[in-house]
């Protein structure tokens, strides 16, 4: 037999809602504390809703790329000032060219940026030790050009470039005054080979297409199956 109501809930006419109920409660809790004056009902002060949890602002990040700080590697921005001069970019741009020259495949390291890459590293909080390591190499690649040669570095021919390279691209076979020399090229290749592989144009050099499908999967050819002895 029906009562008037659905569900065990009171209808309309009997009652009230638990919300409003609990209003109710919570009003008549406050009204002995507030002093007589302000027992009387104040109308509530207009309120901007608050956002939404997406739309909150963020605090703005700060500190190096690649850190905590600045987890958003997409829109990261280098916060450090650069410190090789025009003079010192100069003889880098010619090492750079040196160490990944344009061939008819890619364009040279200097083309892509390496330069800009290796001031922002070698300038980085923290970078002292390599800032001295890239600028004391670049003075050197300079003197020495200027003592074989007459001129600096980067307006030394191919050839002259290629001689001094040659004194100093593998350290253990430097001689021992240009043992510092070869410390400082090994770490300017690293740095260009990292800056040049890491473009479009690296990888286009490499043969790198990316994470892309690949319709069906080959496996290794046969001549590298021969090496593995798997043939």
């Amino acid at each position: 037999m029906s009562d008037g109501t659905h569900d065990g809930q009171q209808p309309a006419t009997q009652g009230i809602a638990r919300r409003d109920a609990l209003k109710a409660i919570a009003a008549a809790a406050m009204v002995p504390m507030l002093p007589e004056s302000a027992a009387a009902p104040v109308a509530p002060a207009p309120r901007a809703p608050l956002p939404m949890f997406e739309e909150q602002p963020q605090a703005k990040r700060k500190g190096p790329r690649g850190t905590p700080t600045d987890p958003v590697l997409q829109v990261a921005k280098a916060d450090w000032p650069n410190k090789l001069q025009l003079r010192e970019l100069a003889t880098l741009s010619a090492l750079c060219d040196m160490i990944i020259p344009a061939d008819a495949k890619s364009p040279s390291a200097s083309a892509v940026g390496a330069p800009a890459y290796i001031n922002e590293w070698a300038s980085r909080p923290g970078g002292e030790s390599s800032l001295v390591r890239v600028r004391g190499g670049l003075a050197w690649l300079d003197r020495e050009s200027q003592t074989r040669f007459g001129k600096r570095f980067h307006l030394a021919t191919l050839a002259q470039r290629t001689a001094i390279c040659d004194d100093i691209c593998y350290g253990p076979k430097a001689k021992p005054k240009h043992q510092f020399a070869a410390q400082f090229f090994d770490t300017i290749r690293d740095q260009t080979a990292t800056a040049f592989y890491t473009t479009p144009q690296g990888w286009k050099d490499l043969g790198y297409i990316g994470n892309v499908a690949m319709p069906k999967f080959e496996g290794p050819n046969a001549e590298i199956r021969r090496k593995l002895g798997l043939e």
